[in-house]
């Protein structure tokens, strides 16, 4: 995308969650754990999971609306080795990073990656990348959790990602077809703001896609002791 009530389920040992959640997670309503208030675990994907990540993208690339989110289809990509799903979950060397909205029973609910682009690099549309930036790619939630404020969290746990790099990056970016009315909400909700600039979508010229960034958060003013009389 171009972009019951159960017991607390903590994090297993070792198990890397998106991040402390002190910006853009607390906004959202998650806890210190990376935990979603429906009880979700939003965590980094480990190397060794690269076959639920190939079953989770797959089963995106045959939702409806996977022609105006996706740049790939079903069957490209179960066409691919299973090489290209272990580099997909590997991290290349630390520029990418995956992230799942994890049920309670351990399924995947949704996912994003998040890209780091260099600046003068070349990006997707071979222009040149202007400063050190994110890319969110590759958004995808089950059709049963959608509208439950879920993706909103998936989109914390990548900005807060983001945020951590160092050197710091200054803005993380999306692109959204201009039919993906939906995503185009969910993006705006989770801070995320038209840049002005309009692409042509890559499968189809004809179509438009739009550029939204959300910029990096400023350090919030700490509150200063009164002054003694």
């Amino acid at each position: 995308m171009r972009p019951g009530p159960v017991p607390v389920r903590r994090t297993p040992p070792g198990l890397p969650v998106a991040g402390p959640h002190l910006l853009a997670g607390a906004a959202r309503g998650m806890d210190d754990r990376g935990m979603s208030p429906d009880d979700h675990v939003i965590r980094a994907v480990r190397p060794e999971e690269w076959r639920q990540a190939k079953e989770l993208r797959l089963l995106g690339l045959q939702d409806p609306a996977a022609p105006v989110a996706f740049l790939e289809t079903y069957e490209q990509s179960l066409a691919q080795p299973d090489s290209f799903w272990q580099q997909r979950t590997s991290g290349r060397g630390g520029l990418t990073r995956q992230f799942v909205a994890e049920a309670p029973d351990g399924s995947w609910s949704g996912s994003l990656t998040v890209l780091i682009e260099e600046a003068g690099s070349l990006d997707f549309m071979n222009t040149v990348v202007r400063q050190r930036q994110g890319h969110v790619v590759g958004v995808f939630l089950r059709s049963e959790r959608r509208g439950t404020g879920l993706i909103g969290d998936l989109l914390a746990g990548g900005l807060d990602w983001a945020w951590a790099q160092d050197p710091p990056l200054e803005r993380v970016r999306l692109c959204v077809h201009e039919n993906n009315l939906r995503a185009q909400a969910a993006y705006r909700r989770a801070g995320f703001r038209a840049t002005g600039l309009v692409l042509p979508f890559a499968t189809d010229p004809s179509a438009k896609e739009y550029e939204m960034d959300v910029t990096r958060p400023q350090p919030q003013p700490q509150p200063q002791p009164p002054a003694r009389s």
